[in-house]
């Protein structure tokens, strides 16, 4: 931070303190202005461990999901509903890939009808 001011800057400043202040007041200011800087840091470092918690906290949540839940499992539901209706209908010989579809149903229910 101070790598451009070199030690004769640092005196010459010192010595334009020590003229403006005098010798008295100078230790006080001096002590007031490490209290200032230390507050500083503090205050600093408190900020970046916060925002780093809250970071690693933000991390740990699960990201909220934008896709669509699965549909639940009603293979069961429908197979059952499929050999109720292919029973009623009194076609026996109804395929396993017709059981579940709807439309298979209502063409079951037609044959019978017709």
């Amino acid at each position: 931070m101070l790598g451009s001011i070199g030690m004769p800057e640092l005196i010459v400043i010192f010595l334009i303190a020590l003229v403006i202040f005098g010798p008295r007041k100078l230790p006080e200011l001096g002590r007031s202005l490490g209290k200032s800087i230390a507050e500083f840091k503090r205050a600093s470092n408190e900020l970046r461990s916060t925002l780093e918690e809250e970071i690693r906290l933000e991390e740990r949540k699960p990201a909220p999901s934008t896709a669509v839940p699965p549909a639940p499992v009603t293979a069961p539901a429908e197979a059952s509903l499929g050999s109720a209706q292919s029973g009623q209908s009194g076609q026996s010989g109804q395929s396993a890939q017709g059981q579940g579809d709807p439309s298979s149903v209502g063409r079951a229910a037609d044959h019978h009808t017709a």
